[in-house]
């Protein structure tokens, strides 16, 4: 970990947890510099080890802030995070074994495929979702915000469905030999909607108030004891509820399909266990250094002593459950994955289908894609090394297990 400090032109230094400076690319240094304006920061800016440039505030940072919420700080995703179960199941077992859709594993993902919404796809007709029928109930909530209220209907065909890009839903094996589960999604456009809606506003108060922080950073603020604050406090954790709940029904389906498959051609009698639901990109009231602050972590984990969390790599390479180390010099965060080192665009022209599908194959790796065109984009050499990310967080968590990518079903 390495300190930038310039005195002079800083309200507060940037602690990066890499090795060396020139590890920090150019845009995502300008955004931490940016950040370490600001003069309702706590302590300092933190730069986890996967870090790239973002909007407004690097992917991978994370801020405490003194009475004050950023929307771009928490990010479009509101909610986006990790979810994760053990099985007692070998995968050498789902490899040998023949079905009339190919080998078990590759019957399993194509049924995840067909049984689970990807990308832009949505349910045909309204899904059960307990977090929307509450928010319903409690309507008076959210009706000043009328703007976004369609999004309340909308969620309901939305609960329950894979995002795109970088999202997944991925069969690994453990060292140990063993199938799990991971998966990574967020809000949907849910989460996107409240955000934009309430950076916008954030934009016209901060106009009037002739605002310290120029509208061309992207981090427009809003006080949490003012109405716009606390309205988007609540769509906040209403979209955080709700990403969490898409994770929760996503992971039921893939169980049921497991339990089908596995119950049709084996004799294990399937057990899950060791269950994980967590956020990387929220904001939440802490108490860190003496103060109750707001924590934004944007593509970061919260990592307190004890804590156990989700840090995925990219499809064909490894990811770890960890446990959190409680260190306070991060405000109890880590890393929420590998972090890009390619845009998606840059990605695209350096890589081709072809050499990412080969690249699969080679590992026996499964892939679960219905158009394989931008494939490219999600390359494991489109992101940092894993592995190098773990070393330089070596002081934040403690890995628990490891874990390499069987199949996986992207949007």
């Amino acid at each position: 970990m390495f300190v930038n400090y310039e005195k002079d032109s800083m309200k507060v230094p940037i602690k990066v947890w890499l090795e060396d400076p020139a590890q920090l690319e150019e845009s995502c240094k300008k955004q931490a510099y940016r950040l370490s304006t600001l003069p309702f920061l706590h302590k300092w800016v933190c730069l986890m080890p996967d870090t790239h440039a973002g909007m407004g505030m690097p992917i991978g940072g994370v801020i405490a802030t003194e009475d004050v919420i950023i929307p771009n700080a928490v990010g479009v995703d509101i909610g986006c995070g990790m979810a994760y179960t053990q099985t007692n199941v070998p995968v050498s077992l789902l490899r040998g074994i023949q079905t009339g859709n190919g080998t078990l594993l590759q019957a399993m993902v194509g049924d995840i495929m067909r049984n689970i919404p990807l990308g832009f796809a949505h349910h045909k007709t309204a899904m059960p979702c307990y977090t929307l029928d509450l928010a319903m109930e409690e309507l008076d909530r959210y009706e000043e915000d009328a703007e976004l209220l369609g999004q309340l209907d909308a969620g309901y065909f939305q609960i329950g469905t894979l995002g795109g890009g970088n999202h997944f839903i991925e069969l690994q094996e453990g060292d140990d030999g063993l199938l799990s589960v991971m998966l990574h999604s967020g809000s949907r456009h849910f989460g996107k909607s409240v955000c934009d809606y309430f950076h916008h506003k954030a934009r016209e108060l901060n106009a009037r108030w002739y605002s310290q922080v120029p509208d061309d950073y992207r981090l427009a603020f809003l006080p949490v004891d003012s109405a716009e604050g606390k309205r988007y406090l609540s769509w906040m954790q209403l979209s955080m509820d709700f990403a969490k709940e898409n994770r929760e029904k996503m992971m039921l389906a893939v169980k049921a399909i497991l339990e089908k498959w596995i119950g049709k051609y084996t004799e294990i009698p399937l057990a899950f266990s060791g269950d994980i639901n967590c956020h990387h990109n929220y904001a939440a009231l802490e108490h860190h250094y003496n103060k109750n602050v707001w924590v934004h972590r944007k593509g970061a984990v919260r990592a307190r002593n004890g804590e156990l969390a989700v840090i995925p790599g990219a499809m064909g390479s490894l990811s770890y459950v960890v446990m959190g180390k409680g260190c306070e010099e991060s405000f109890c965060s880590s890393s929420h994955g590998a972090g890009r080192q390619y845009s998606r665009k840059g990605a695209m022209n350096t890589f081709s289908c072809e050499e990412v599908i080969v690249d699969l194959n080679k590992q026996g790796v499964i892939l679960g894609k219905k158009n394989k065109s931008d494939v490219a984009e999600e390359s494991r050499f489109a992101y940092k090394d894993i592995e190098e990310v773990m070393k330089n967080q070596s002081d934040l968590v403690i890995p628990v297990k490891r874990l390499k990518t069987a199949g996986v079903v992207k949007g």
